[in-house]
């Protein structure tokens, strides 16, 4: 084990067992290497590296604390790692990805407002005015996030938003069947709201699910030595 990780699973340690707590200013960098057994330069990197994953945040002038380690922040850090995934390891993730999605639609069904309703079909009717691939990644992007937040899982909706990122990064409206994936996608859409405007949780978990899938299969597309699929369902999810 080197140094550096030498440091950062003390680091951990401490923080998982409870001897340093959410808010707690950690001790001085010269305790700490004395206790860790690591140079001040590890010790530091440790602090780096802790501090990407939304651990430790160190603070100018007043020293590094450890974070309030709420969990949507932690579950967000997963981006620093789901980013990096090739598109095969990607698609693994789908089948997750369907599941926790449909959850949050099924529970956005039973907690939508007005409002909420107003501020989907708002997203849905601007995607289906534009032709422009990144507007509409953007626009998906909000509606689905809203669907989460109106679920209530603040930690549910951070973990779908970083799925999500990183199949933004293939745009499935640019392939030569883009189209007609738009128009299915946007009739994806319509059926989740109207299934959660109905107030109907079965229905839009159904619904957010087969949009998942949906996604999944457009994004075969990008494989290499896959032939591009035959019909025209899909979404840039």
């Amino acid at each position: 084990m080197s140094a550096v990780d030498k440091a950062f699973h003390g680091l951990r340690h401490m923080i998982a067992t409870g001897r340093l707590v959410a808010g707690q200013r950690i001790p001085p960098e010269n305790d700490l290497c004395d206790e860790l057994g690591v140079s001040r330069g590890s010790l530091r990197e440790a602090v780096r590296m802790l501090a990407a994953l939304g651990v430790i945040e160190p603070r100018h002038g007043s020293g590094t604390y450890v974070s309030q380690l709420r969990p949507e922040d932690i579950v967000g850090s997963l981006s620093l790692t789901v980013d990096l995934l090739p598109l095969e390891g990607l698609l693994e993730m789908f089948e997750i990805r369907r599941v926790l999605e449909s959850h949050a639609a099924a529970q956005a069904a039973a907690r939508m407002t007005p409002e909420t309703m107003a501020t989907l079909f708002e997203y849905i009717e601007a995607m289906e005015a534009t032709e422009d691939p990144t507007e509409v990644s953007e626009l998906d992007h909000c509606f689905h996030a809203e669907i989460a937040r109106v679920g209530g899982n603040p930690t549910l909706g951070s973990l779908l938003g970083v799925f999500r990122a990183r199949s933004r990064a293939y745009q499935v409206f640019t392939l030569p069947e883009g189209p007609g994936i738009k128009r299915a996608s946007d009739e994806d859409h319509r059926a989740i709201a109207g299934a959660i405007a109905r107030r109907d949780p079965a229905a839009a978990g159904n619904a957010a699910a087969a949009h998942v899938a949906h996604t999944e299969k457009w994004l075969h597309a990008f494989l290499p030595g896959r032939p591009d699929p035959a019909d025209t369902e899909g979404s840039d999810g």
